[in-house]
């Protein structure tokens, strides 16, 4: 391209500017060849005439195109120079708020002096595992490069860090450091990570410095090597500084402060242990006060104190070194304040004895005081014959006091350094490492003395290595993409490096001037000039004689010699060094031993050897002057720095330039001069000359077609290879050959070649633009015309219409008015005609009436006269009637009674005749024998009756004793005692008086509220007349309040039921994160498991600890028990194993005890509601026994049965007792006897004798029950007779009465039942008092509960008022507290009970295993007999040929199973068959073992299946089906639990049939638990492989795939993706992977039996990975934020949605969860220009933070320059509107979130014995029962 081709009008340009460097301006006319002036018009409209120079041609440098301005990369903008870097920067600083950049391989960090919220965990989350220039520039993006080529390459990384004082080196390294920390986290449990960032707060405090340009300036360059093992685990670290500035500890310019430690210490000089220090404030010490600020504007030095004294406690210091060093550096602070006294001589001095400072710098110091004196003042000097004594000017006295502060604390560094060497240094074998380089960058001051000169040497050294790995990457990119290159010429600065280092170069000089007895600084400059004034970077001052210029590769710097000499002698006396040499204090003497041998060990090289490189100090120690020649300053600095340079050689370099934007540390100020001039100084503009000389433009030849496809011809694009389409291209477009070069996967540009591209796409799209934009309007002012000709019509149409419309309308009301006034007069004159007719017809009514009315009056007068006649006459005739009567029946009785005398004589005399007393005897006895018959028959009925009476009773009873049990249980397992019984008693006694007295008051104020209550109705009749008035206005109001009522009623529910639900989801998120803290816990735990087993298997000594755990061992799991006391002593047992501390530290006692509270919680619940039916039953039964207290059937029926109970349970106990000294017995005798067969037969022969033993006395027991029973009824007959009869003897009437009982037995008997009723009411009463108390108890019992569970949800109320990890620990706390406290009130009962049940644990293990050792050798049927006459269970019996659900397993066969079922089984191996099949066979055989009744073997096999599982999930870590396979089957195993626990809450939804198989010897609720908590782990395995799986896709299907066909662009880019960064193979995917492997998942899930509910969480926590991942990665990238990633980013989501419905999955709250991602792709989309849209976008993207809104606005950018980049003033805008939003202050999503699962209750409707075992598993030698 031709100069007028590229200076023409319109093309923007960069001219010189003295304020600003560089300054924008525009062509406005076209520039030809030859012409002196360049005509400009620049920012502010003003012309500008630009001069040129003909001899040089030096144009101004051409302006990038505005859609290159802001690149995250500098090698990415078309035209590489000076003012286009400043500028890029300028705006990414400033608009942008992007403090990174790259520059190739180079990362630009500026300092925002603010505190930027981009650096938390899960930014280094974020940035792990990305490739470097993937997302935006950071450093956690340099570290990550480092460490995946160190993992990759297995080669040694360095990072190295430069720039000016203040620019944020350390801050950056410390980041750097923190993010190896996080990545590379230790395996082991050393925390060597934390030490590692440990160490930073301690060397800020010894080795930095406040000064004019930095706060927190490092005074010194340190280099830190952190060891990484072979997993890549950080296993150590070694540190090595350089040139500490010494010169610091006794001198501070204006506005400068001393090493931070010492303001420190004299900030917490008021502490107790530092009394004895003797400190004060800082501005009382000399040495700390020269800059007089001795403070730092939001700093505190005693909080800072304190962190470094943890970190030194972090890192192993003991507690009496750190007193020993705060003692050296008080010490300093003392000795500069020694007053020094000049004597009149003036070449003498002295120092006061007196001296306090003196005594408190020896006192620290452990030295003599005397000698200290006598040396500050001398001086000795020793000759070949003899050694003189000199004293010294007060100037040289001060000069060797400073002198000796400087060694003691420069002594102190190197200890200090030495030993956090040793904290960090570890014995394991270290692999690899990465160096973090902190070091000072170049500097230039007013007044440059020596240690300017070592800086500025180091950053040559430094520099040099920079080219030369810059040009090599250069050449090694040319080379692998085979294009052909010549040699690139780059500045070396080896010359400037001669000068310095060379033989008889400056330090060689130096060294030799200070040789010389009485070498000055002046003598060595005049060396200088005589030997290097011929070198081209070496220059003499016109002004000075003193002085000297170097040209460095930065700038020139001028040189003060004054001072050179003594800085690099670095001279103290020997006399002084040997006084401290002989403190008292161990350490103090250690710092100044001799150390001939460690100059090349005095840093820990043990530390690094095993390291490719061997590490040494960098640092030699200093040494007092002696008769031996020391090595200088100069040269142990060149030695450590040459060191250097070998490690950094020897690594991969990664480079960060720290530039200070500003010089007033003001946040995000940009001044231009100074950036520039450290971007000169740091090499960031010699990276660019680099790059700019060669190809600087880099294009894949895909992206290339996509980027500039409108250039090309459509002929050209019928050609499928696109290298070949290219090629033309670029030949077509560009006639130089060499601005372009093809390699094998790029196409490389010249400078300035793709702004030509760009301009020649652009003209091409304006000029289809225009095209477009013509056609486009033509056709809308064609639609326009017709849609203005058809809105004319229209109205014509209408107004037509209108005014034929009115006619019609005037003429119908014309005829409507005629029709009105004929009705209306029609209907006057009708109303007139009516009103007549009806007067008229009103009148003849009521004369009608009148004349009705008295004829029906005279006809009712006659009637009723009639009446009376008729009444009077009937009267008369009834009376003569009754007497006629009356004398009739007279005479009649006088006649009958004379016929009955005469019948009553006759009748007496038959009577008195023997016949006819005969006649009636002749059926009397007859009648007397059917009534004894029908009586029997009756006392038959009656005694059936009571048997059936007495089973009921006796079952009531029965039910009622376990209650008694149960309750007596649970009120010994909450620790009551009779004495808290009795208070709690008389407790409720009071509460009972107080509960009466308030009713009381509560009936006075009802009567005082009932008066009330009159009045205010009184007086609300009186104010209903004046409310009338006001109740329009009150219904208006009324209905407005009510809205709005309901609406607020309406938003607090939804709101209350939403804090309620993200109270849950927390809540079970904080327990789920303890269940995956457990299984991360249990995961280390087996590595150090792994790790022992490999240490142990070495020869050796070995030893196996014997309180050692396994993960396998039974210990994890509860045992099963048949009481609910047992759980809670089996927690408060291991708490009191532990101990309280270790307790309150373990989660899962802990979780146990809390477990262990909710179901006491249950329990009380449950027995509440029995005590209230039993109440209930008690009442009724108490009102039956009142009514019935005369009944005697009633009394002997419970007679009958007490003696039937009691006879019972002293035969039972007898029985009990027999069979275990039978069993004892036959125990003893099988021990003793070698012969298994005679064992057999007596033990045989000793159950016969049982047997028979049993059935006799059972035979003798029916015998007394029946006999007693026959007493008792002759009683109750013999109280019948006498209620009839008083006396016994009187029964005549009944001779069969006494035909069976004698009289006197039944007397006997009688008393005997009178006493026994006695008995039976006191026990009655007795238990009747016990029930009262107990109930009482109880009630006390649920009150306290009651007051618990106020209190706690207090404490929960508090803690929702804290923040989320304050919540956890308060939480956690409090509850660790209260059960702690409750397991100590409990701790001697529970010490009594575990005595008592550890030894009949054991006698029950020893005896049950003997017995079941002999039963084994029996037959079946003995063997099923022995089993019901234990476990009483007659129905099991009577179905013992069909099978019933349950599977038989002998224990030997256990391990079988296990393995067979768990351990080798596939998932393959049972498709066809039923769902989850594992679990059903499990749970029948637990059944068996419960039908059994045999606790150890269920505990044994539940244990070994959770293990089981374990071992296979920790074996199949990365596979799906597999992990799916048993989360399906533990969640039906844990279902089946409860389904078939007996519990009612459980059992809704069973069968007849399943109830039948439900548990009924154990309760397995921990197990559910256990159970839980596995399915919670194996859930979380889930997700992360699914995740694993997932998480590679994401990136590239939903923001880089183009969906959309032809939609994106592709924008100019630099070193994004550069083979260092890149792994082999194309890594790109479409949606269609993703919904390819979420259908994957479906189908595993739901062919593998999974509940839907847990399939939905899956895919819910899935879509919000999806959503994480790529909005975390669209905050971070900028070539995504455009408008088309927004488009196919919306186009994705909606495919993803339809997926979700398709699967029925759309009500899992999936799509919810990616509405973040939605509405970051809709405001993409989105309009962003007026107020109006920065409105839109408020209101529509409520699911983003502010943070995240700003920040993808700023990263917005455009892909052509027709579209337009968001202005700050819009991003301002935005920001005012949501600054009142209370959103989190992260940015970045934690795509590592995991919400908590919910495993749902999901019964099978299997039954047991449906199931059928398939033989490909193996289980033969199962049985079913």
């Amino acid at each position: 391209m031709s100069v007028c081709e590229l200076y023409s009008q319109f093309t923007r340009v960069w001219i010189p500017d003295p304020d600003e460097v560089w300054r924008s301006a525009e062509i406005v006319k076209d520039y030809k060849e030859g012409e002196k002036i360049l005509h400009l018009k620049l920012e502010d409209e003003t012309i500008h005439e630009y001069p040129v120079d003909l001899s040089t041609n030096q144009l101004p440098f051409l302006r990038n195109p505005d859609i290159l301005v802001g690149e995250n990369d500098l090698t990415a903008l078309s035209y590489l120079h000076e003012p286009a870097v400043l500028h890029n920067l300028k705006v990414r600083f400033l608009e942008s708020n992007h403090i990174y950049t790259y520059c190739g391989i180079v990362l630009v960090a500026i300092n925002p002096y603010e505190q930027l919220p981009i650096y938390g965990q899960d930014v280094i989350y974020a940035y792990s595992g990305q490739n470097m220039g993937d997302i935006d520039p950071h450093i956690f993006a340099v570290a990550e490069e480092a460490y995946k080529q160190m993992a990759r390459d297995e080669k040694n990384q360095s990072i190295i860090v430069s720039g000016e004082s203040g620019a944020g080196k350390t801050v950056s390294a410390k980041y750097a450091m923190r993010y190896f920390a996080t990545v590379g986290g230790s395996a082991s449990e050393t925390n060597i990570e934390e030490k590692v960032l440990a160490s930073s707060p301690i060397m800020e405090a010894i080795g930095n410095a406040k000064t004019t340009r930095n706060d927190n300036s490092s005074r010194f360059g340190k280099y830190i090597q952190i060891g990484f093992d072979k997993r890549h685990h950080i296993i150590g670290a070694n540190m090595r500084t350089y040139l500490l500035e010494k010169s610091r500890v006794v001198f501070q310019a204006d506005e400068e402060r001393n090493y931070h430690i010492f303001y420190q210490l004299c900030a917490a000089a008021s502490l107790p242990e530092f009394k004895e220090l003797a400190l004060t404030c800082a501005e009382d010490f000399f040495y700390v006060s020269q800059g007089r600020d001795t403070s730092i504007e939001g700093v505190d030095d005693a909080e800072d104190f304190e962190k470094t004294r943890q970190a030194f406690t972090l890192l192993g210091v003991r507690e009496s070194h750190q007193i020993s060093i705060f003692k050296v550096i008080a010490s300093i602070l003392h000795l500069g304040n020694v007053e020094i006294q000049a004597e009149r001589d003036g070449d003498s001095c002295s120092i006061s004895p007196q001296d306090e400072h003196l005594r408190n710098f020896c006192k620290l110091l452990g030295v003599e005081h005397s000698q200290m004196q006598h040396w500050l003042c001398h001086r000795k000097l020793v000759t070949t014959s003899e050694t003189y004594i000199k004293t010294m000017s007060l100037q040289q006295v001060v000069n060797a006091r400073n002198a000796l502060a400087k060694h003691i604390y420069a002594q102190m560094f190197n200890w200090i350094v030495e030993h956090v060497n040793k904290a960090l240094h570890t014995n394991l074998k270290q692999h690899s490492f990465i160096g973090v380089l902190d070091i000072y960058g170049f500097e230039t001051f007013e007044v440059n003395s020596f240690e300017q000169f070592c800086i500025n040497y180091a950053n040559e050294k430094l520099q040099q290595q920079f080219n030369w790995h810059v040009f090599k990457l250069e050449q090694e990119e040319y080379m692998k993409e085979q294009i052909p290159w010549t040699l690139i010429d780059f500045y070396d600065n080896q010359p400037c490096i001669d000068l310095i280092e060379a033989k008889l170069g400056i330090l060689d000089l130096l060294d030799e001037e200070c040789k010389v007895p009485k070498g000055t600084d002046q003598n060595w400059a005049q060396k200088l000039y005589d030997r290097h004034s011929s070198s081209q970077h070496f220059q003499k001052p016109r002004m000075s004689n003193t002085s000297f210029i170097v040209l460095h590769f930065a700038d020139k710097v001028e040189y003060h010699s004054d001072g050179f000499l003594e800085k690099n002698r670095d001279t103290v006396y020997e006399e002084q060094i040997n006084i401290l040499k002989a403190s008292k204090f161990p350490l103090v003497a250690e710092l100044f031993q001799d150390d001939k041998d460690t100059a090349p060990a005095t840093s820990s090289s043990g530390k690094g050897a095993s390291s490719k490189i061997s590490v040494r100090s960098a640092r030699p120690p200093m040494k007092a002057a002696n008769k031996e020649h020391k090595k200088t300053v100069g040269h142990q600095f060149r030695t450590s720095l040459n060191l250097l340079m070998e490690t950094l050689n020897a690594t991969t370099p990664h480079y960060v330039r720290c530039i200070k934007p500003n010089d007033e540390k003001l946040p995000f100020h940009f001044d231009p001069k100074r950036a520039v001039q450290q971007l000169r100084a740091c090499g960031v503009l010699e990276t660019i000359r680099i790059s700019a000389a060669g190809y600087p433009s880099r294009w894949t030849y895909h992206d290339f077609f996509n980027r500039y496809r409108v250039l090309i011809k459509k002929r050209e694009l019928s050609n499928t290879d696109k290298k070949a389409i290219c090629k033309n291209v670029l030949e077509n477009l560009i006639k130089d050959p060499d601005a372009f070069q093809f390699g094998r996967t790029k196409i490389f540009f010249r400078a300035g070649q793709v702004a030509y591209l760009e301009k020649l796409r652009a003209d091409k799209v304006r000029a289809a633009t225009i095209m477009i934009q013509k056609t486009v309007r033509g056709w809308l002012q064609k639609v326009k015309y017709r849609r203005l000709r058809g809105a004319t019509l229209t109205l014509q149409r209408y107004t037509r219409g209108y005014l034929a419309r009115r006619l019609a309308e005037h003429l119908r009301k014309t005829k409507a008015a005629i029709v009105i006034q004929k009705q209306y007069r029609m209907q006057r004159v009708r109303q007139a005609y009516r009103r007549t007719y009806k007067a008229t017809v009103t009148i003849q009514a009521f004369t009608r009436g009148m004349f009705v009315r008295r004829a029906y009056r005279q006809i009712l007068l006659e009637h009723k006269a009639t009446r009376i006649q008729k009444h009077a006459r009937g009267w008369m005739a009834r009376r003569r009637f009754l007497q006629f009567r009356r004398a009739a029946i007279v005479i009649q009785c006088a006649f009958r009674r004379l016929k009955a005398r005469q019948e009553l004589k006759a009748l007496k005399i038959e009577a008195r005749s023997a016949e006819h007393l005969k006649r009636l005897n002749v059926g009397m006895e007859n009648k007397v024998v059917q009534l004894q018959r029908k009586i029997d028959d009756q006392n038959k009925e009656f005694r059936s009756l009571t048997e059936q009476l007495s089973t009921v009773t006796s079952a009531h009873n029965m039910e009622m004793e376990k209650l008694k049990k149960e309750l007596k249980r649970y009120q010994e397992s909450q620790g009551g005692d009779d004495s808290q019984r009795l208070s709690l008693q008389e407790e409720i006694e009071s509460l009972r008086a107080e509960l009466q007295k308030a009713h009381s008051e509560r009936k006075i104020l009802e009567d005082i509220h009932t008066q009330e209550k009159d009045e205010l109705t009184k007086r609300v009749l009186d104010l209903e007349q004046e409310n009338a008035l006001l109740k329009d206005e009150k219904e208006m109001l009324n209905n407005q309040i009510s809205c709005q009522s309901k609406d607020e009623f309406a938003q607090n529910s939804v709101k209350e039921n939403l804090l309620l639900k993200k109270e849950l989801e927390e809540e079970r998120s904080r327990y789920q994160n303890l269940v995956k803290e457990y299984s991360r816990l249990e995961q280390s735990y087996d590595n150090l498991r792994d790790e022992m087993t490999i240490i142990r298997q070495t020869p050796g000594h070995r030893r196996n600890p014997s309180n050692q755990s396994s993960l396998e061992s039974d210990s994890n799991y509860p045992s099963v028990s048949t009481s609910e006391i047992g759980d809670t002593e089996d927690a408060i047992q291991q708490v009191e194993e532990m101990g309280l501390e270790k307790a309150a530290m373990d989660m899962s006692v802990f979780l146990k005890l809390q477990k262990r509270v909710r179901e006491l919680e249950q329990e009380r619940k449950k027995l509440q509601t029995q005590l209230e039916k039993e109440q209930q039953e008690n009442k009724k039964v108490q009102v039956i026994e009142t009514k019935n207290e005369t009944d005697a059937d009633q009394d002997a029926d419970l007679a009958y049965n007490s003696l039937k109970r009691q006879e019972l349970e002293s035969e039972n106990k007898k029985l009990k007792n027999e069979l275990n000294e039978l069993r004892k017995a036959v125990a003893d005798q099988a021990t003793q006897n070698n012969s298994t067969h005679e064992v057999q037969d007596s033990y045989a022969l000793l159950l016969n004798q049982l047997k028979s033993a049993n059935e006799e006395l059972e035979v003798r027991k029916e015998e007394v029950l029946i006999l007693r029973a026959q007493i008792v009824s002759a009683d109750q007959r013999k109280r019948a007779g006498r209620s009839t009869e008083p006396n016994i003897n009187a029964r005549t009437s009944w001779p069969n009465s006494e035909k069976h009982v004698d009289q006197e037995d039944a007397i006997e008997a009688y008393h005997g039942v009178c006493q026994t009723n006695r008995l039976l009411e006191a026990q009655l009463q007795a238990q009747s008092r016990e029930h009262e108390e107990e109930m009482e108890s109880l009630r006390s019992q649920i009150e306290t509960l009651k007051e618990e569970m106020d209190k706690q949800q207090q404490t929960f109320c508090q803690t929702l008022l804290l923040s989320p990890e304050a919540q956890v620990e308060f939480g956690v706390q409090q509850e660790i507290s209260r059960l702690t406290n409750e397991n100590l009130d409990l701790k001697e009962l529970v010490e009594k009970l575990e005595k008592n049940e550890k030894k009949l644990k054991k006698q029950l293990k020893i005896y049950m295993k003997k017995v079941q050792d002999l039963e084994a050798a029996q037959a079946l049927a003995q063997s099923e007999r022995k089993q019901h006459e234990l476990t009483r269970q007659v129905t099991v019996q009577r179905k013992e040929k069909d099978f019933q659900g349950m599977l038989e397993y002998s224990k030997e066969d256990e391990p079988l199973l296990v393995r067979n079922l768990v351990t080798d089984l596939k998932p393959q191996a049972l498709s066809g068959t039923v769902p989850c099949l594992p679990a059903y066979i499990l749970y029948m055989c637990i059944r068996h073992a419960d039908y059994v009744n045999d606790d150890l073997k269920v505990h044994s096999l539940l244990t070994s299946t959770i293990n089981g599982i374990k071992k296979v999930l920790k074996k199949h870590n990365d596979d799906f089906e597999m992990t799916s396979f048993w989360l399906s089957n533990t969640c039906r195993l844990l279902h089946c639990l409860k389904q078939y626990s007996g519990d009612e809450g459980f059992m809704t939804q069973n069968t007849p049939k399943q109830n039948e198989h439900c548990l009924k010897n154990f309760d397995l609720t921990e197990y559910r638990q256990v159970l839980s908590d596995l399915s919670i782990q194996i859930y979380q395995q889930l997700i992360k492989i699914a995740e694993g799986m997932l998480q590679p896709m994401i990136v590239s299907a939903m923001l880089e795939n183009e969906s959309i066909q032809g939609l994106s662009g592709v924008k100019p880019t630099g070193y994004r993706k550069r083979s260092s960064s890149m792994v082999d193979g194309d890594n790109s995917y479409s949606l269609d992977a993703i919904v390819r492997q979420m259908n994957s998942f479906h189908s595993v899930m739901c062919d593998q039996g999974l509940d839907p509910e847990i399939i939905q969480q899956v895919f819910k926590q899935l879509f919000y990975m999806i959503n994480a991942v790529a909005l975390n990665n669209l905050l971070l990238r900028k070539d995504v934020c455009s408008w088309s990633t927004g488009m196919q980013l919306r186009y994705n989501i909606s495919q993803l949605e339809e997926w979700l419905r398709g699967k029925n999955l759309h009500q899992s709250g999936a799509a919810e969860t990616m509405e973040p991602l939605i509405h970051a792709a809709q405001l993409l989309q989105l309009k962003k220009k007026t107020p109006e849209d920065a409105e839109a976008i408020c209101t529509l993207c409520t699911s983003l933070s502010t943070q995240q809104i700003v920040k993808i606005l700023n990263l917005y950018t455009p892909l052509n320059e027709f579209e337009e980049r968001v202005t700050v003033a819009f991003i301002r805008t935005i920001q005012a509107q949501l600054q009142d939003r209370n959103d989190p202050q992260q940015l970045l999503l934690d795509f590592k979130h995991m919400f908590p699962v919910l495993f749902p209750f999901n019964p099978s409707s299997l039954t047991m014995d449906s199931i059928h075992i398939p033989a490909a598993l193996n289980l033969e030698f199962l049985n079913e029962v």
